[in-house]
């Protein structure tokens, strides 16, 4: 089964580098990443200050990456959070967006997507504003795809409780008003789901009158808990039936952007060869050999348990070997492991906060 697959980079804390991006991309367009979406947190120009355009350095380098994707044949997307936009979209607010808009289609952004999530939404006119807004977006945006995340974007009372109450029945009114090109983003029944299952992407369909356009937030290991762990398993949870229900398939991408190629690669086949053939121990193996050689490869599968399920703070005794192993291999991927332990990758609250 096929599905069109991508990139987001979409977490908080620091952001990767043009040459960073430019390797993902080029490194897994071949195994049907077709997408990148690009949304840091830490872009303050896509958030906080979004009515200001970006600096000619970043304006550039993002131009620069604009291009590369399309040589490699991969949509180049950028997520827009325009912070409390709804809650005053007046004239001026319209003429600073509408600045944006062109700003990031001279850019060469092919995807926009119009993000709503992290912003207080206990609004009764939550689904009406925000309506307004896209209808004016899609107008002005001249792109090839607009994307929107809601508010809420899954059912997971945990934003109920940061964000306020959701207004009751929120998204079926905003999907209802939503032109049906217009994709819907959506994570599963957690904001971080231990699985996607076909019956629940059947339930959400009907409930958005379209197929929902995953934002899977796996590998992402952001947020002060997360950021104690290298998400490197294999990808488990979401069927090969689920190509079948979803308009896309993008992955949140983790801090660590060359062990990030490991389950993104399990994904891709899990897909490719459907559940009766996919195994997620084998395809992690084969995949961590692939990204890191053979013998880097072997000693992840050797660790796996440790980088992923212990927690940088509770290693103890653990966290010798793995320094003494890692920190001696002349690879990026073994770099990255070693300024995880030095906690060059720790997200806090403070972060969070801010970003």
């Amino acid at each position: 089964m096929t599905v069109e697959l991508g990139l987001i980079e979409g977490f908080y804390g620091r952001p990767w580098s043009w040459e960073q991006r430019a390797d993902a991309v080029c490194f897994l367009a071949p195994h049907g990443y077709g997408f990148y979406l690009y949304a840091p947190k830490a872009d303050p120009y896509l958030r906080r200050r979004w009515q200001e355009p970006h600096p000619d350095p970043m304006a550039d380098a993002l131009h620069s990456f604009a291009r590369l994707c399309e040589a490699e044949g991969v949509r180049f997307g950028v997520g827009l959070s325009p912070y409390e936009l709804y809650l005053d979209f007046n004239e001026e607010a319209r003429a600073a967006l509408r600045d944006k808009l062109v700003s990031l289609r001279e850019l060469g952004t092919v995807d926009l997507a119009v993000l709503f999530d992290d912003m207080r939404g206990d609004t009764p006119d939550l689904a009406r504003r925000q309506l307004e807004i896209v209808d004016w977006i899609a107008a002005h945006a001249g792109v090839e795809r607009l994307l929107v995340c809601p508010s809420y974007y899954t059912d997971d009372p945990v934003l109920d409780r940061v964000f306020g109450r959701r207004p009751d029945g929120y998204l079926e009114e905003l999907a209802a008003g939503l032109d049906r090109t217009i994709e819907i983003l959506w994570t599963g029944e957690e904001v971080c789901a231990r699985e996607i299952s076909p019956a629940h992407l059947d339930r959400v369909a009907q409930r958005i009158g379209r197929l929902p356009f995953l934002w899977d937030n796996y590998p992402v290991n952001d947020g002060r808990r997360m950021s104690q762990y290298l998400h490197l398993r294999g990808f488990t949870g979401r069927p090969a039936a689920n190509a079948t229900r979803i308009s896309g398939h993008g992955i949140n991408v983790a801090l660590q952007p060359t062990l990030t190629r490991i389950p993104a690669l399990t994904l891709a086949e899990r897909y490719r060869v459907g559940d009766e053939r996919y195994q997620y121990g084998e395809a992690f193996a084969r995949a961590a050999r692939m990204v890191l050689g053979e013998e880097l490869g072997e000693w992840l599968r050797e660790d796996l348990l440790i980088l992923q399920d212990v927690g940088l703070d509770r290693l103890g005794e653990k966290e010798a070997p793995l320094r003494e192993r890692y920190g001696h291999a002349d690879h990026p991927g073994a770099r990255e492991i070693i300024a995880w332990l030095n906690g060059e990758y720790r997200i806090t609250d403070e972060i969070v906060r801010t970003q």
